[in-house]
């Protein structure tokens, strides 16, 4: 299995991650913004059974893809440096639901979600912010998309991000510092450094979910952890 992280997140969090699969450190230069530029929400978008990709993103991530057998597809449009066009992919796939500011996202994963559930929400950055569990469950960070969902009924918990580290900003996403692989939710730190430990941990339990904390530390937004079969 392929793990893809941003090559900024902590050494240790790597070593922890590298006995679940082989770690892909993500890094690009003059795409987009530097703290989001080695983000693998921003660069991916993971559809029911297509990886859809940025058509800028470099080629020698696209050669580690063919090399073990990973089949992408590539998106319309190129990233760039500025919102709205650093965020074309960072939507929300589940079995249910295609979760975006639907103003922005890709052709190529509106026309493989034709069969779901459409959210329109305004953040763009919506995988950065929400993060998708089994049976149509989400932890969000953005106050937009947890009124949004809730009007629709869906069970969706709200979290602060105040303590989450994203460097070249006063924080940044909870959501962003995790990931998801069967039942395990893999989080880049530690929940003992966040003020609602105790209510994420329960709603994780809760669901059947094992917690893998990556380090000891404040939690780390690094543009979530990709696991790629």
């Amino acid at each position: 299995m392929l793990i893809v992280v941003d090559k900024k997140i902590p050494e240790k969090a790597k070593i922890k991650l590298s006995d679940f699969g082989e770690i892909i450190q993500l890094e690009t230069e003059n795409i987009t913004y530097k703290s989001i530029s080695g983000h693998p929400d921003i660069f991916f978008c993971k559809t029911d059974n297509d990886l859809i990709l940025a058509p800028n993103l470099p080629d020698k991530y696209l050669n580690i893809l063919f090399e073990n057998k990973i089949h992408f597809i590539k998106g319309e449009k190129f990233l760039k440096n500025k919102y709205p066009e650093t965020a074309y992919y960072n939507a929300v796939v589940n079995n249910n639901f295609l979760i975006h500011n639907l103003k922005i996202t890709d052709k190529a994963i509106l026309d493989r979600c034709r069969d779901k559930n459409l959210i329109s929400v305004k953040q763009g950055y919506c995988r950065c912010s929400l993060l998708p569990l089994k049976n149509n469950n989400f932890i969000t960070s953005d106050k937009g998309i947890f009124k949004k969902l809730k009007s629709q009924g869906i069970n969706v918990l709200f979290v602060s991000s105040d303590e989450v580290i994203l460097p070249g900003f006063s924080h940044g996403f909870f959501e962003g510092g995790c990931g998801v692989f069967e039942d395990k939710v893999f989080i880049l730190g530690s929940l003992k450094y966040h003020k609602e430990k105790e209510i994420i941990k329960s709603f994780l339990e809760n669901l059947g979910y094992k917690i893998i904390e990556l380090y000891d530390g404040q939690i780390f937004d690094g543009g979530s952890i990709l696991f790629l079969k």
